[in-house]
């Protein structure tokens, strides 16, 4: 999905931005190092990915529109992607101040397989008024724009990985070696964990 992106848009960078305490979901059953550790061990392999720490230094909730608005003190001038998966963009009306997030940024929406679009009332207008459908429309301009990421569609969900894990503490063909080695070395994501 990364990779998809910064080719799509021919990216320099793309920043991975692990959440510390996430609004919507329950919080991370690994300690905070490990996930830094594991991250680092996948994304090693490509130049075009770096980590982005904000979020875990932040004290409190783990809120996108805080982060986004710090992203575009610092980049005024430059447009700013938010990859998200379909899931997240399902329920983006769920989230704090979600109108205010689309302006700070471009949302670009990844879709696995067996996923849909599911929006409903302001965020079906949201994508209605939004999609852009083509790559350029995005660079001219600096936000408030949507557009769906073509690609390899790879049933990739993070929570069927952690799930599979559980069950077995066999190499999963989705995760890098790196990670699948960091996960089994530090016995993480076990049923006794």
């Amino acid at each position: 999905m990364a990779q998809q992106c910064v080719n799509a848009f021919n990216l320099d960078t793309l920043y991975f931005m692990p959440c510390a305490l996430p609004a919507h979901k329950a919080a991370p059953g690994i300690s905070t190092q490990h996930r830094i550790n594991m991250l680092n061990a996948a994304i090693a392999p490509y130049p075009h990915f770096e980590l982005d720490l904000r979020e875990l230094n932040r004290a409190g909730p783990s809120y996108s529109l805080l982060s986004l608005q710090e992203l575009r003190k610092e980049h005024p001038t430059t447009p700013i992607l938010f990859l998200i998966g379909m899931d997240s963009f399902n329920n983006l009306d769920k989230w704090f101040e979600w109108k205010a997030i689309t302006q700070l940024c471009h949302i670009v929406i990844y879709q696995r397989p067996a996923q849909h679009c599911t929006v409903k009332g302001e965020l079906k207008s949201y994508m209605q008024h939004a999609n852009a459908g083509e790559v350029a429309a995005l660079k001219h301009s600096l936000a408030g724009k949507l557009y769906f990421l073509p690609g390899e569609m790879l049933d990739a969900a993070s929570s069927t990985i952690r799930k599979q894990l559980k069950k077995s503490n066999k190499k999963n063909e989705l995760l890098p070696d790196a990670v699948s080695h960091y996960i089994e070395v530090h016995q993480l994501y076990q049923i006794d964990a």
